[in-house]
């Protein structure tokens, strides 16, 4: 039987980076280590979160990662007092040239990428992120949209074992999953002032079993399933 190759998964990131923040803060407040110092990085994280979403995009997606970049680097200079608040504020035209380099760039855009893997992974951030499925043996994927969307199309693909898994999470994003109209889908997406559906033309199901389970959470975002 072949081996299932997964990448590393961008939930897997968050998660981490959310526990380190958690860590830090509980170190703070229980007065067990003085951490406030590292409160003055923060913009370096975003900095960090910019430049990993214009790498997964495989630099299709320049923009929304070009501003965060921008931005944070911006505070942080201004937080570590290299540079003066109203220095920066001066500085605002660079996001009219960023938005123009982001629609020529568009021009050049790439389609949404191919994949034949069985677990995948998709991440976007300010921008977009579109990834389409080829696989007989698909098994799941890990799907985040930050203040972006992230597209999955499975309407090539298919389930070898059923069900397949797609967990999702839609922070002030969206994600969109489309599967062959015939799949029976599962959803199981905690909505937190967002949504999750199934958008699909309700028909007689060809066949009970389940073909895709979608979990995850949507916080001021959402979650849809479409064919």
């Amino acid at each position: 039987m072949a081996q299932t190759q997964r990448t590393l998964s961008s939930q897997l990131l968050l998660g981490a980076l959310i526990v380190l923040l958690g860590l830090v803060l509980l170190a703070d407040t229980t007065g067990t280590v003085d951490t406030s110092f590292l409160f003055d990085y923060i913009p370096s994280l975003f900095v960090l979160v910019g430049v990993y979403a214009l790498v997964r995009s495989g630099f299709r997606n320049v923009f929304g990662p070009l501003v965060i970049i921008v931005l944070a680097g911006l505070w942080q200079a201004t937080t570590l007092g290299f540079v003066e608040a109203a220095d920066v504020v001066s500085l605002w035209p660079l996001f009219i040239v960023l938005f123009g380099l982001s629609l020529v760039l568009s021009q050049f855009r790439s389609p949404p990428a191919t994949t034949g893997t069985s677990h995948v992974t998709g991440f976007g951030v300010f921008s977009g992120n579109e990834q389409r499925v080829t696989t007989e043996r698909f098994t799941g994927a890990n799907l985040t949209a930050l203040f972006g969307g992230a597209e999955l199309d499975l309407r090539d693909a298919t389930v070898a074992e059923p069900p397949a898994h797609v967990s999702c999470i839609a922070l002030f994003g969206g994600v969109e999953v489309k599967v062959p109209e015939e799949w029976n889908v599962e959803m199981d997406v905690l909505p937190l002032f967002g949504g999750a559906t199934d958008e699909r033309m309700r028909r007689e199901r060809d066949h009970d079993e389940v073909d895709l389970v979608v979990t995850g959470f949507a916080a001021f975002g959402g979650v849809s399933v479409t064919d």
